[in-house]
């Protein structure tokens, strides 16, 4: 049996292929992961761990939405007795099975000290929209003018 050119299984394939994209589309969620990287990293080493991360979660399917380096940070208490850290954030949208092996890919990286990973609901989406227009940044900047 042909449907329309098509053989029968390539048919059933490919209107699986297109629902089960529409699925994860559907449940695909908003996270945000922090993670801090070792100090003794060179600013090349620390861009290629990041990107290594950024490119694994684009392997499996995540959208990334924004990546902010927020540079090195004194740590508010020492961890592997280290004092400051190199702290990334990356903001994606990915299925909720992507987040457990995403967390072991940090877990494994000896670079990576400490990592933390959130869902963002509504209220959160909007903040990190208004931090990523640099809202927070011009009141700031008003502020200094004003003083």
């Amino acid at each position: 049996m042909k449907a329309s050119g098509l053989g029968l299984d390539a048919f059933f394939s490919y209107f699986c292929g297109l629902f089960k994209k529409q699925l994860s589309i559907m449940f695909q969620r908003n996270y945000e992961t922090v993670f801090i990287l070792t100090p003794v990293l060179s600013d090349v080493q620390m861009k290629d761990t990041v990107d290594k991360f950024v490119n694994l979660l684009k392997e499996e399917g995540a959208e990334i939405v924004n990546v902010e380096n927020w540079g090195l940070k004194k740590l508010a208490y020492p961890i592997q007795k280290k004092t400051t850290g190199f702290y990334v954030m990356v903001e994606f949208k990915a299925l909720p099975d992507l987040i457990k092996r995403f967390e072991v890919e940090l877990r494994r990286d000896e670079t990576v000290m400490r990592f933390l990973t959130t869902v963002l609901d509504k209220h959160a989406l909007a903040y990190a929209e208004r931090r990523r227009k640099g809202e927070f940044n011009k009141k700031e900047a008003k502020e200094e003018q004003a003083s």
